[in-house]
């Protein structure tokens, strides 16, 4: 493989003079899209990595901020493979990623997180339990409401890795903190090959279900960055996108009648996280009536005496409800206890 490589799409591969000529034991895989400001950084805590023996290859997943993105990975330019295409989505770039390399290891990172020295020694060694794939915690930072909170502190894992505990979010994985063999990812089909949502979620529930053992490793290794609209976006399109995997899952996935009760559980609290998100939409917006109705029907999906309240007061009080609600609003009117539920499917 040289720079001249291209194909598919328009596809180009350039390699770095100092990447190894011989086959290394593991593969970074880093997707890039609108991660200009951090992937130095990224790119930095790679480079420092006690473990030695890996290739990095970078894939600019069609990102619109290409100019900025080549110039802050210009240092890094000659010790990584750098992989151009159009904008497909995280997923297809990650197998773009894995298609390209040549480790028996593949090691996941985003663009705007950071390894903390040691990960790589110590998932590989991990990993080499007898696991085919391994995860471990992280430091979140970025803005002030997560410092010296861990990933795993809002989304917990507990107990034996399996498609049952993914599905009933005990078991919660970090992407970025994910190492794998590249049999196991791709024994499971890799990740799904178009633009869609949650899709290493997805994909760590078939590894499951073909019988990957997926171990989790409770050291915090990496430092998850934490973007404000990840906190303050757009709620309704953040539990969307927990009900559209879920979805694929039911429809794409042989599960058992145990999974596919977990299944239809979760989704129904998802799908009562969607009618409390647009309560709120409505109630900002004024529009009462909607605001009780979507309300009511979160209620009906999740019986609760808050829900219960809250659904009357829309109905009866609702300028009383609005005024609470900002005054509140920091706290999100705790109508929904499910931080980690929303968290599980958007990690990657």
């Amino acid at each position: 493989m040289d720079s001249s490589d291209s194909y598919n799409f328009g596809m180009q591969v350039s390699t770095g003079r100092n990447v190894f000529s011989w086959r290394p034991k593991v593969s970074v895989i880093i997707p890039a899209y609108n991660v200009a400001p951090y992937i130095s950084e990224t790119l930095d805590s790679v480079a420092a990595q006690k473990f030695r023996d890996f290739e990095v290859i970078v894939v600019n997943d069609g990102s619109p901020d290409t100019v900025a993105l080549e110039r802050a990975i210009r240092p890094h330019r000659e010790n990584i493979i750098y992989i151009k295409q159009a904008n497909l989505g995280a997923g297809v770039a990650r197998n773009t990623g894995i298609k390209h390399a040549r480790g028996e290891v593949i090691a996941f990172l985003d663009g705007d997180d950071i390894w903390l020295p040691e990960f790589l020694a110590s998932q590989v060694a991990f990993l080499g339990r007898g696991y085919d794939m391994v995860y471990c915690d992280a430091q979140q930072f970025g803005i002030r409401s997560v410092l010296r909170r861990t990933f795993m502190e809002s989304a917990p894992s507990s107990g034996e890795v399996t498609a049952a505990s993914l599905l009933d979010l005990k078991c919660n994985v970090i992407t970025s903190g994910t190492v794998a063999t590249k049999s196991a990812i791709m024994g499971a089909g890799g990740f799904e090959n178009f633009r869609t949502a949650s899709e290493d979620f997805h994909l760590w529930v078939r590894m499951a279900k073909i019988g990957a053992r997926i171990g989790y490793q409770e050291k915090v290794l990496l430092k998850y960055r934490v973007h404000l609209e990840s906190l303050s976006g757009d709620s309704i399109n953040r539990v969307q996108r927990g009900i559209d995997v879920f979805r694929r899952l039911r429809d794409s996935v042989g599960l058992s009648a145990e999974e596919t009760e977990i299944l239809d559980r979760r989704l129904a609290s998802f799908e009562a996280d969607l009618y409390v998100e647009r309560g709120k939409s409505f109630l900002i917006k004024e529009e009462f009536r909607d605001a009780y109705e979507s309300f009511s029907q979160a209620n009906r999906y999740r019986r609760s005496l808050k829900l219960s309240l809250v659904s009357l007061a829309a109905r009866f009080f609702p300028r009383l409800l609005l005024q609470h609600f900002r005054s509140h609003r920091a706290d999100d009117l705790d109508l929904v206890s499910r931080a980690s539920e929303r968290r599980a499917v958007s990690s990657g």
